[in-house]
């Protein structure tokens, strides 16, 4: 059987009652694993037939623990194999009917070198509303009071950052529990204010005449920005007494 990625399907809360989880949540639970990987991707790796989600009756996909399963093999196998989609569909598809076979490799000849070939979908940083709302499985007033709480915000041009749909995961997932999104201003106010600590940091470093100095910020930034996200965790676990798994 095939491993679920690191933060698989197991992970916490991301499987919903009937043990199927939406576009957003699926996001989530990869983002442990890979990072980069979007909605758009996710969808592009459907249209290959890498993976055959269900449909509910208004259209929104519901993936199984199964294809989060092959997902994971599936990025796994282009980031550290460069292997093309339809030699990874092959070796997936084999695996499953119980066939013992090697990892393959694959090549092509130029200029009397083998070269690896390397196939990518579309992978894109930012969604459009639609998009959100599909992922989130929200529809426009709900999108519109949690934009009007500071919870999501679009960008200049009306689309969103693909961080959006791990903020409206979230959401949706307290609010299971009763907790609205006025409640949540609070939060977004800490946020903010720990934004703009790493923000004070890190100024120096934008400012700099150093190229190399300027592009360091940004990776000073992502590692500020991790340690406070675990500050803030082990300070709310203290608070409540209890211990996140």
């Amino acid at each position: 059987m095939l491993q679920t990625p690191s933060g698989g399907a197991g992970h916490g809360t991301a499987a919903t009652d009937s043990g199927l989880m939406s576009i957003g949540t699926v996001l989530n639970v990869l983002r442990d694993e890979f990072p980069e990987v979007t909605i758009s991707k996710i969808r592009f790796l459907e249209s290959e037939g890498l993976i055959e989600p269900q449909r509910t009756p208004s259209g929104y996909r519901k993936f199984s623990n199964r294809d989060v399963e092959r997902l994971g093999h599936v990025l796994r196998m282009q980031r550290d194999h460069y292997l093309p989609l339809k030699v990874i569909r092959e070796h997936l598809d084999a695996m499953e009917r119980g066939e013992a076979v090697a990892l393959p490799t694959v090549g092509r000849q130029r200029d009397g070198e083998t070269v690896l070939e390397v196939s990518e979908g579309p992978t894109v940083a930012r969604i459009g509303r639609a998009e959100l709302l599909a992922a989130a499985e929200i529809d426009e007033p709900q999108l519109a009071e949690w934009e009007a709480y500071g919870l999501i915000t679009p960008l200049p041009d009306g689309a969103y950052d693909a961080e959006a749909v791990t903020v409206a995961a979230l959401v949706v997932e307290l609010g299971r529990f009763g907790i609205e999104p006025r409640h949540l201003r609070a939060m977004k106010a800490a946020a903010d204010r720990e934004a703009g600590l790493v923000d004070q940091v890190v100024a120096p470093l934008k400012r700099h005449r150093n190229p190399q100095t300027r592009a360091h910020a940004e990776a000073r930034a992502k590692e500020l920005a991790g340690l406070t996200v675990k500050l803030h965790a082990a300070l709310v676990q203290t608070a409540l007494g209890v211990r996140l798994p």
